[in-house]
């Protein structure tokens, strides 16, 4: 059976933000033209789907400046068990406001009852977020206080930041490295 791979664009703030679905499901979510674009099928049908007007009122909603009180529906695949840890704890993260790495790390070790998880790990799992925004991968930081580790681009994870009312004076932008 050949699996169709839907498409359709949404215009934000930011720039154009690709939306991918499998006909019923949200299935990535992501800046035009970012790193992230390399972890979607370049090759899909455009189509509007009911998937993506629901998206798009989410969205609408997030640019606005508001919390939205509802969650398209998603559908995550090859989700390990490691990563499902991550993300939910990368669900949990209020509007607003942000954690580390090392944070999520501790979480699960405690989680575990083991002494430490990799923070690095965490950054791996983080990374690989198919459908950003809604899954808030932009809340989390470096513990140093570097806006680090953005697929979408540094400064859409610094508009994202602003548009929720973090203030960004006690963070930094890395001069290299995966967030830019």
């Amino acid at each position: 059976m050949i699996k169709v791979i839907y498409k359709k664009t949404y215009d934000s703030p930011l720039g154009i933000i690709n939306m991918e679905s499998d006909g019923e499901y949200l299935t990535g979510l992501w800046f035009d033209g970012s790193r992230d674009d390399k972890k979607h099928n370049s090759q899909g049908v455009f189509k509007d789907l009911d998937i993506f007007d629901e998206t798009a009122d989410w969205l609408n909603s997030y640019f606005k400046g508001n919390k939205p009180n509802f969650t398209p529906k998603y559908k995550l695949e090859n989700l390990t068990s490691f990563r499902e840890e991550v993300f939910d704890i990368m669900n949990k993260i209020p509007y607003g406001e942000v954690i580390t790495y090392n944070d999520i790390a501790r979480e699960i070790a405690d989680k575990r009852g083991i002494k430490k998880m990799s923070a690095q790990a965490v950054g791996g799992a983080v990374g690989w977020n198919p459908i950003c925004i809604i899954i808030p991968c932009h809340r989390v930081v470096g513990s140093n206080g570097s806006l680090t580790g953005y697929g979408g681009g540094i400064e859409n994870k610094i508009g994202l930041l602003k548009l929720e009312g973090i203030d960004l004076s006690k963070f930094s932008i890395p001069k290299k490295g995966n967030a830019l």
